[in-house]
């Protein structure tokens, strides 16, 4: 199956898709855990996507699907979107490319939260850059207090995560949002769950969902 997590900036998308992609058999596809990691090497890509991210904008489809094509042309298996597609645009592009594959979308995920929560969790959340690992003060703290639980490098907020940023990617995020929904209830199978509870529980209630839809 290919299938996108999709909701609000901290609605835990990266976390039920690290924790459910090798469940699923899935290639776990996050373009903001890859764009920060390739910033924080200092790589010509993070060169590219150093003056988006920052300031809450969206990176160009361009370079977005340009490094998809490049990286993924040879694989085989089914594909985990984590908070991808953003727009209605990006949504229609995904969709040729997968036919390309001889492929689909199978399953669309909104994880529902209230606003107010995401922007909560967001502004607790903590990224190692030493080894890119993500955790967050209220909802999965490291063991020690702001040092990395995989390397022990320092912890350190994401420059997307700040109040100034944050509001930007809030807007764009409720701006965009409508048009993407209105595109998938026409084209895929969208699920919706509420994701303002613990983990573990989204987990079992996305694994669910997921079941109605099959092959």
């Amino acid at each position: 199956m290919n299938i996108a997590f999709l909701g609000y900036p901290g609605s835990g998308k990266g976390t039920q898709a690290r924790l459910l992609a090798g469940k699923l058999g899935l290639v776990h596809v996050s373009f903001g855990d890859i764009y920060w990691r390739e910033i924080n090497k200092k790589t010509p890509m993070g060169q590219e996507v150093s003056d988006y991210l920052p300031t809450g904008r969206l990176v160009p489809d361009w370079l977005v699907f340009g490094w998809l094509k490049e990286k993924y042309a040879a694989e085989k298996r089914g594909f985990l979107f984590d908070g991808f597609p953003a727009t209605a645009e990006q949504a229609e592009q995904l969709d040729a490319w997968l036919a390309s594959r001889a492929a689909a979308l199978d399953a669309v995920v909104f994880l529902k939260i209230p606003e107010a929560e995401a922007a909560k969790r967001l502004g607790a959340r903590r990224l190692c850059p030493g080894c890119g690992a993500i955790f967050n003060t209220l909802t999965n703290p490291p063991f020690m207090e702001n040092l990395c639980d995989s390397c022990g490098g320092p912890l350190k907020p994401q420059e997307d995560d700040k109040p100034e940023a944050l509001k930007k990617r809030l807007m764009v995020y409720r701006d965009y949002t409508s048009q993407l929904s209105s595109y998938y209830r026409g084209n895929s199978a969208v699920l919706e769950v509420k994701a303002d509870q613990p983990p573990a529980e989204v987990s079992k209630q996305i694994l669910s969902v997921l079941r109605t839809v099959g092959r």
